[in-house]
């Protein structure tokens, strides 16, 4: 799993919010300067946004469709879920480990969606592609979340997971089973959930509006769920979960930000009405400027009232500079003149911390690859075989420091959640170009 505080991880958490301001901003017209010339783009940003969706392909688990581009990979984890007797097969892998988290997950559903809401309009060819993405890891939120009053957080023993370095396909470690329910409530990861199926229900509205229902409908369930039985799943969860996805910021932030996803879906007062009456109570008022898997505080207020952007106007102005720069920093420039996005560009890490695309492929060495054997070509210096394309890794340090080793988890290991952002970047940048 990646948690990461190098720069990169920074830039990408942010970049949707800049995005964001960018909108709102009377300046902000396009690829234009203040005397209306067009600017030159810096990068092929079409391409990158191609490359960041295909990544998710890359992460997959489960039963991998015929349509599969990341041909590298195969099916795994086909029985996920047998020890509960629940279907949990499906779903990604948050980062280089074959476990899979659900907290982390349903953030990566809903910041994919949020992208297509306010950018797939611009994204032409590859909006099927994100749609699909986003369709991967709802459906295995539904399985999920198919027992009322019950949501299965997590298959996969991390630690017993992190003592091996093995191929998906491959994996012998411990397939178990960790929920959150009535008597060990999860309001954080059940509100994030029901944040997901919300934000994908406005995604296939149109598309697949009988799978919108269901979205929806399961949607207004976990969130009653998650309100109802309050409590952070780190409390029952903390041997299985901590220090891996721990819920330091608590639950309050996501039951207003699942709250304000069924508000803009349902658009239904009780859940304004939610908000209103428990604010203050759950931090609305909070003004910290972080946003993540973990904390939504500032992600709901967005959400809710694009007022309180606009009565900011210089610090958006601030955003807007940074912006300017956030996304063709992780493309290449910066001081490495490296890309951080894996496929993209002459330059780019090529040894991520990433079990799949450091071992061979089952292609290459079809023999399966037992827990420990994996660890001689983890801690070599050769590049990795398979390129998990669009892979945006942790990045430099703060003095623009990357060795690209495998062994460096924080700098050089990728993750869902970190994409899932960019992908809207992405293709507000190259329709703003005239990529698109």
């Amino acid at each position: 799993m990646a948690i990461s505080s190098s720069r990169s991880t920074l830039l990408v958490i942010l970049l949707l919010l800049t995005t964001f301001a960018a909108f709102l901003l009377p300046s902000s017209h396009g690829a234009h300067n203040h005397r209306g010339r067009p600017r030159t783009a810096s990068h092929n940003y079409r391409d990158a946004l191609t490359k960041s969706i295909l990544f998710f392909e890359g992460q997959r688990s489960g039963k991998l469709p015929p349509n599969q581009r990341m041909s590298w990979r195969r099916d795994s984890g086909l029985t996920d879920g047998s020890a509960m007797n629940v279907d949990l097969v499906g779903g990604y892998y948050d980062a280089g480990d074959n476990v899979k988290f659900g907290f982390p997950m349903a953030f990566t559903a809903t910041m994919l969606s949020w992208s297509v809401l306010e950018f797939g309009g611009l994204m032409k060819g590859e909006l099927q592609n994100a749609r699909e993405a986003i369709r991967w890891g709802t459906d295995y939120l539904l399985k999920a979340t198919s027992h009322p009053d019950t949501i299965f957080v997590q298959v996969g023993d991390a630690k017993k997971d992190h003592a091996c370095w093995e191929r998906p396909e491959d994996m012998d470690t411990p397939r178990s089973v960790y929920k959150v329910d009535k008597n060990s409530p999860g309001s954080d990861v059940a509100g994030e959930t029901a944040a997901a199926l919300a934000a994908a229900s406005l995604v296939f509205r149109r598309s697949d509006p009988n799978y919108s229902k269901v979205l929806l409908k399961r949607a207004i369930r976990v969130f009653q769920f998650a309100d109802k039985y309050r409590g952070p799943y780190s409390n029952g969860l903390k041997s299985v979960v901590c220090p891996f996805y721990c819920s330091y910021s608590g639950y309050q932030d996501e039951l207003l930000w699942g709250a304000a996803w069924l508000h803009r879906a349902t658009k239904n007062p009780t859940y304004l009405n939610y908000i209103q009456v428990n604010g203050q109570i759950l931090g609305a008022a909070e003004f910290d400027n972080t946003f993540g898997w973990d904390n939504k505080h500032v992600g709901a207020r967005i959400l809710l009232s694009k007022a309180f952007l606009v009565q900011r106007v210089q610090s958006l102005h601030d955003y807007k500079g940074h912006a300017d720069n956030q996304v063709d920093y992780i493309l290449g420039d910066n001081p490495l003149r490296m890309s951080y996005m894996v496929g993209y560009g002459p330059r780019y890490p090529q040894r991520i911390h990433h079990r799949g695309s450091s071992l061979p492929s089952k292609a290459a060495h079809p023999a399966k690859i037992e827990c420990s054997a994996g660890f001689g070509i983890m801690n070599s210096g050769s590049p990795n075989p398979n390129v998990l394309v669009g892979a945006v890794v942790g990045g430099p340090d703060s003095r623009d420091r990357f060795p690209d080793q495998r062994s460096d988890y924080e700098q050089s290991e990728p993750s869902t959640y970190m994409n899932a952002p960019l992908v809207g970047s992405l293709a507000y940048l190259a329709h703003s170009f005239g990529q698109l």
